[in-house]
């Protein structure tokens, strides 16, 4: 596990020393990301006027806001990895059954194959004993 590890950083202008097992650049994002919300409030004239406490508070919710929009967005992430992850294996599924048909009629053309071929001697011989039997057998040195 990480050592603990207190950096400084600056927010509204403050000197804080945060601690964490974060790295430093890790927690000056973190602090980066507080002063830049702080400067959208404090940009808006109408919240200018409000009580430090008001203020800390509306910094509270638009915090709040962007985590659970953040959230939101993993979530749908996440499922759309899961809807992924599902029609990877349905795919797979099919393949491999389309794998299994493919070698059925492969097997099936090489059976067809042979028995085309001992059809084809078969009708030779056939053909070969109905010459003989319409025409007798030819001899070699008749001709």
């Amino acid at each position: 596990m990480s050592q603990k590890a207190n950096t400084e950083v600056i927010i509204g202008g403050k000197v804080y020393t945060m601690s964490g097992y974060e790295d430093e650049e890790y927690l000056q994002k973190v602090a980066s990301y507080i002063n830049n919300k702080l400067s959208e409030i404090n940009g808006l004239d109408s919240i200018r006027r409000l009580s430090a406490d008001m203020r800390s508070i509306l910094l509270s919710i638009n915090i709040a806001d962007d985590y659970y929009k953040a959230l939101s967005r993993v979530e749908k992430l996440e499922n759309d990895v899961r809807a992924k992850e599902q029609e990877v294996y349905d795919i797979k599924h099919e393949l491999i059954s389309l794998q299994v048909k493919l070698e059925e009629y492969e097997k099936k053309m090489d059976m067809l194959t042979s028995q085309n071929k001992e059809l084809e001697f078969e009708k030779k011989n056939l053909e070969k004993a109905y010459e003989d039997k319409l025409l007798g057998p030819v001899n070699s040195s008749d001709k």
